[in-house]
């Protein structure tokens, strides 16, 4: 028997939270066609893995790739991680369905510069995505911001009956060409004042698919619980799952909050399909918001439109610098973005670890200076929390970012290594592994991830990108609410 690929004698940590037992894999046709003994069997390329862990490719639940997967299709900072497939979309921002009357609103800016907003229907979107064959897999979430932007002229007000029922048509468009459900940004000003009503009508097309609703809550900071409770009233009036975006405890006055979170969480989840995506730093990013600018945490700069000189700064210092307040500060840097180091290390620890929560890295691939966990999310995970600190043990590191990630969006034939599943894989050192991007260098690619498949095709090895892209559109697959039934 000779194999495209035979990677042999590896750990393998298959993504269904069980410990790693040793053996061989081969791969054929772009899949996992046997796991054993195959000392007998030959392969085209061969690996000797001892000492290493085969896992399934880590799936990034909370990306805003959308249109970097197209325009930079490579995806080094995800592919050097042992990411395989992202999910696009969240927050409530998407790069489609999408038609602009001008530049993209806050914090739809956050995917790019007007013209990177090209893709007026989903169906759009998804051939771009196919045509410019990225190395990872992508699926795709509807933003609710996205939508609101098309429809209507002004964003700080909620939506009329008209534009609720064009914004649904899009919907029920976009769901029947594969995408896996709708996202919102409800605490961002181009959605915050959409009325609970508005969403809850959008949902109801959510019901006929079996799609999800994901959510950047209303409020992360002290009304968090009352915005977890909408949440998940939309989730059960649209029948929908609902994964909340980012859990955290944010600002400095709720830090010590999390069981609380999580105790909301886990009551919801005993009669609802409910999760959670986190990533493991105690630090946010995302566009300069004047509500978060505050002296009781560190800001740094990642981008300012009309200073781009200061990218990489603290806020105090530029003010310092200035001779102004930092709110002064702040509006002369807008449109800008920012890190908030405004979370506390405990909290981030205790919702990681929770049995609800998945792995996302929530980078942003347009700052100039972007938070490290662009490059760096999943080998933490990995490294400083699993195998450091023994947060949890290394079968469940993995799983939380792979079988239970493939299991909530439903990609089938994804997550775990399992005989006749897509091969993508990734092969690393548990013993190495590592994130090296840091606050001050944040663009620096992991150490210990030694070979990364995608759907068979080996695209990253010993630390370098080969050029290959093999990455496939991934539609929604089945009835989403199947995949929190099995799991909760």
């Amino acid at each position: 028997m000779k194999y495209h690929t035979l990677i042999r004698q590896a750990l393998i940590i298959d993504g269904s939270n069980t410990p790693g037992y040793v053996a061989d894999v081969g791969v054929r046709d772009g899949r996992i066609e046997k796991i054993g003994d195959l000392s007998a069997a030959r392969g085209e390329h061969e690996i000797e893995a001892s000492g290493r862990v085969l896992a399934p490719g880590f799936i990034d639940v909370h990306t805003h790739d959308d249109t970097v997967v197209i325009r930079q299709p490579q995806m080094l900072p995800k592919l050097s991680q042992g990411v395989t497939t992202v999910i696009v979309g969240n927050c409530g921002i998407s790069a489609s369905p999408v038609s602009l009357r001008g530049d993209p609103p806050d914090p739809m800016n956050l995917l790019g510069k007007a013209e990177a907003f090209v893709y007026p229907r989903f169906i759009d979107y998804r051939s771009a995505v196919e045509n410019a064959q990225p190395a990872l897999n992508v699926a795709a979430l509807i933003g609710h911001t996205a939508l609101r932007s098309n429809h209507m002229d002004d964003l700080q007000r909620s939506a009329t009956p008209t534009e609720i029922a064009l914004m649904r048509v899009q919907l029920q468009e976009s769901l029947e060409a594969g995408a896996l459900g709708l996202s919102t940004g409800l605490a961002y000003a181009s959605a915050f004042n959409a009325d609970t009503d508005e969403v809850l009508q959008l949902s109801e097309e959510l019901t006929a698919f079996g799609a999800v609703y994901t959510t950047h809550l209303r409020s992360e900071f002290e009304p968090v619980l009352e915005a977890m409770d909408e949440a998940f009233l939309i989730g059960r009036h649209a029948k929908a799952p609902v994964i909340i975006s980012h859990l955290k405890c944010a600002g400095a006055g709720n830090w010590g909050r999390s069981p609380q979170l999580l105790a909301s969480l886990e009551q919801a989840a005993k009669t609802h399909p409910v999760g959670c995506d986190c990533y493991p730093y105690a630090a946010s990013s995302s566009t300069l918001d004047l509500k978060q600018v505050t002296d009781a945490f560190r800001i740094t700069i990642t981008w300012s439109t009309p200073h781009p000189e200061v990218g990489g700064r603290d806020l105090q210092d530029i003010a310092a610098e200035w001779d102004v307040s930092l709110m002064d500060a702040a509006r002369r840097l807008q449109p800008a973005g920012a890190v908030y180091y405004g979370m506390d290390e405990s909290d981030v620890q205790r919702i990681l670890a929770h049995p609800l929560s998945m792995v996302g890295s929530d980078g942003l691939p347009e700052d100039p200076f972007p938070h490290p966990r662009l490059w760096g999310a999943f080998p933490r995970v990995l490294g400083h929390f699993s195998r450091d600190l023994g947060l949890f043990p290394l079968h469940t590191a993995v799983h939380k970012m792979t079988g239970l990630s493939a299991a909530r969006f439903g990609l089938a034939g994804r997550g775990e290594i399992r005989e006749g599943h897509w091969a993508d894989l990734v092969l690393f050192d548990p013993l190495r592994v590592r994130d090296v991007a840091d606050f001050k260098d944040p663009q620096r690619a992991a150490e210990g991830i030694d070979g990364v498949w995608i759907n068979g095709v080996l695209s990253y090895q010993d630390g370098q990108a080969n050029g290959q892209r093999a990455g496939q559109f991934l539609a929604r697959s089945g009835d989403l609410r199947r995949g929190f039934d099995v799991l909760r």
